[in-house]
């Protein structure tokens, strides 16, 4: 029997807590897109990683620390869940409203919450995971594998 089955993809990568983290989130994440050939909402996923990783090294990992950055694409239901780990104990908050225009944060997790089809907190010891989900249009990519 002939049968195509598209496993699971994942990534990871480790970070630490340094400005510089954020766009090397971003670019790892795109490298990711291309080669698993889901760029359709490509925007939105770079956007949705680098407020993540953003408030990972601005509020959630502890000096000296970093974080982990896990992208998963699932080809049969074509969900892309993107998860950020660290290791901070501070809480997860939505701001109530849109931050003023003349601040210069607050608007993160909101925008999160507007452009991914599900997000989320999750526990993990030490600290949390950060997560979101992204229904993707999944093409062959580099990363099938044919049973």
């Amino acid at each position: 029997m002939n049968e195509t089955t598209q496993l699971p993809h994942f990534r990871e990568v480790f970070h630490r807590r340094e400005r510089r983290s954020v766009p090397l989130a971003r670019q790892f994440a795109r490298e990711a897109l291309v080669d698993w050939a889901c760029e359709a909402r490509a925007d939105d996923v770079l956007l949705c990683v680098s407020e993540l990783v953003t408030n990972a090294v601005l509020h959630g990992v502890p000096s000296g620390r970093g974080f982990r950055l896990h992208l998963y694409l699932e080809p049969a239901d074509r969900t892309l869940r993107i998860e950020v780990h660290d290791s901070g104990d501070g809480e997860v908050r939505v701001a109530d409203s849109w931050a003023a225009s003349d601040e210069e944060g607050g608007r993160g997790l909101r925008l999160v919450a507007a452009l991914a089809d599900k997000w989320g907190v999750g526990e993990r010891n030490p600290g949390k995971v950060v997560w979101c989900e992204f229904e993707v249009s999944a093409g062959v990519g580099r990363g099938t594998w044919t049973r």
